[in-house]
């Protein structure tokens, strides 16, 4: 396809054509927006991967009811509404990469957003959250 029959494929179809250029411009926007914000998104694999290798704290934001039913080994419940960059059990870890998990991975994003905010080097949000880990059948532990 030439660049002739591009464009009189987009003459003859208008709203395809600017739906097409408007989905372009969303996805190339919302990449830019992750470049920014300030911490990335992990699959549930390499959250595996940086507990192995690199010694990660998992963090995770959910009410401790959900936490006590089944959590990441080696988790860390901080309830959010005592989320606090400078708590003792985060302020150690600056240095070292931090995973945040919640429900389903949105709540997560507000708090990654705090903690490199503060200066926490490698922040990390699990994709998917909890629902994700489950789902790549991933073991999950009962009780605190």
């Amino acid at each position: 396809m030439d660049f002739a029959e591009l464009t009189a494929f987009a003459a003859r179809h208008p709203i395809l054509s600017l739906a097409l250029a408007g989905l372009t411009l969303a996805i190339i926007g919302n990449e830019i927006a992750n470049l920014f914000r300030g911490f990335k998104g992990i699959q549930p694999a390499g959250l595996t991967a940086l507990v192995n290798r690199e010694n990660a704290l998992v963090v995770d934001l959910r009410p401790i009811g959900d936490f006590e039913k089944g959590h990441i080994p080696g988790a860390k419940n901080v309830q959010m509404s005592q989320f606090d960059p400078e708590n003792k059990q985060l302020a150690p870890a600056k240095a070292l990469p931090v995973v945040l998990v919640c429900k389903t991975g949105q709540t997560a994003g507000g708090a990654a957003k705090r903690l490199a905010k503060a200066g926490f080097e490698k922040v990390f949000v699990l994709d998917g959250g909890i629902g994700a880990w489950q789902q790549a059948g991933l073991p999950l532990v009962k009780g605190r």
